[in-house]
């Protein structure tokens, strides 16, 4: 907190205010912390654009639960139906922010993604948690996974269709990642198609696509309703992996920057209190699966969050590498080395045709500034290092060190 000289407040004292909130406490400390000073979020009203998936969760349960409210905020969870359309009214500014592809903030960012405008990620929303998809029809053919797959395709000559939910998004990235992991190039050897999530069961069932890469509850609808079996989890491309993000323009943070702050502060707790017990997991699933957001049945979403999993083939399994949502902070922070990794691919498969300044653009994308602020405001521990090193699928490294040189090596590229 900033320019607070006029109370006899400590600085501590007033984010620990914040940090419990405003309900409840001492009125001269509530109004130290929102009393119209520089530190009071400057909208207090603000609608957040969300896709009907599992990890919408945070931003959902921030409103459900009154947490905003401590920060002196109001969320307005506003249901999109694709991710251009919350690309859109984000650039627009319609939605003042959004739960949204890592990969499509940077590719906006970039002027990869449609109308190029400065972005900026606040915050990770969730870690893990996706899937990729095969046809049942695929599955009785006997591709259940990469290699059979790579195996079928090589045998039965014919256009693979694959889907995944936006150009530059993750799902395409996990879909290529793994696909070429297993020798298909997934550029020049299938078709691969968009499609909103929630529209991907809906195209399996009547034999448009013969893959996709989606958020739950998405790959697991498809196991229940015996159209599809879950090839891989994304957990298993990459442990730990960065999904979505609470994104926004540049121009909102340089406007209202302690509305970027209340906000971030607020999912920040609301991620934390999804974690804290399997009650909390089943209570967010209980709400996230009515019909003003996903609408969907609990137990589509409930399993895979509680890490019960099961391929659709009789296989079942714990995955401790579940959706997560804090992690004890972990999961939260914006990485520079996860934004740059998105670059890296979209300049593998030809959406960037010349390599960009990797760690300069994820300085200006990443706002980590604002985050240790919020942070610290919702109690939540704060890694040491803005970069960390994880070992994919193929057994590559990724470290961000030196994003160039990773981006030439893969032998599979566009």
């Amino acid at each position: 907190m900033t320019n607070l000289l006029t109370s006899s407040l400590s600085r501590r004292a007033v984010l620990q205010a914040a940090a419990v909130g405003v309900v409840g406490i001492n009125p001269a400390l509530r109004a130290a912390v929102y009393a119209g000073g520089s530190d009071a979020p400057e909208k207090t009203e603000v609608k957040i654009g969300f896709i009907p998936l599992t990890d919408c969760a945070s931003v959902v349960m921030a409103s459900v639960l009154g947490i905003d409210k401590k920060y002196g905020v109001k969320i307005i969870p506003t249901k999109e139906a694709s991710w251009a359309g919350v690309r859109d009214k984000l650039v627009t500014g319609e939605l003042d922010f959004a739960h949204v592809l890592y990969g499509l903030v940077y590719g906006v960012h970039l002027g990869v993604s449609g109308p190029k405008k400065d972005m900026a990620v606040l915050m990770t929303l969730n870690q893990n948690g996706q899937a990729i998809t095969l046809s049942k029809k695929l599955a009785d053919k006997g591709a259940v996974d990469g290699a059979s797959l790579a195996k079928l395709m090589a045998l039965e000559k014919r256009e693979y269709t694959f889907a995944q939910t936006f150009p530059t998004g993750t799902h395409a990235m996990w879909l290529y990642y793994w696909m070429a992991a297993h020798g298909i190039n997934p550029i020049k050897d299938a078709k691969v198609i968009t499609v909103p999530p929630p529209q991907m069961v809906a195209n399996m069932r009547v034999g448009n696509m013969d893959g996709y890469c989606v958020g739950e509850p998405w790959n697991h609808r498809a196991i229940i309703d015996g159209i599809g079996v879950t090839a891989v989890t994304t957990q298993d491309i990459w442990k730990d992996h960065p999904e979505k993000v609470l994104g926004t323009t540049s121009e909102l943070v340089k406007k209202y920057p302690n509305t970027a702050r209340a906000v971030t502060a607020a999912i920040i707790e609301a991620g934390q209190w999804i974690d804290a017990s399997l009650g909390n997991k089943n209570k967010m699933a209980e709400t996230i699966a009515e019909k003003s957001y996903v609408n969907t049945s609990v137990d589509a979403i409930n399993q895979r969050i509680l890490g019960r999993y099961q391929n659709g083939m009789g296989k079942t399994w714990d995955d401790a590498n579940h959706m997560k949502f804090f992690n004890e902070g972990l999961v939260t922070f914006p990485y520079l080395s996860d934004g740059m990794w998105f670059l890296t691919q979209q300049k593998r498969w030809g959406l960037l045709k010349d390599h960009p300044d990797y760690l300069a653009v994820a300085k200006q994308i990443n706002q980590i500034d604002i985050y240790k602020q919020a942070a610290t405001a919702a109690k939540a521990p704060i890694p040491k290092d803005a970069m960390r090193s994880s070992k994919l699928i193929d057994g590559v490294v990724w470290d961000g060190r030196d994003p160039k040189k990773y981006a030439d090596n893969f032998k599979i590229h566009a």
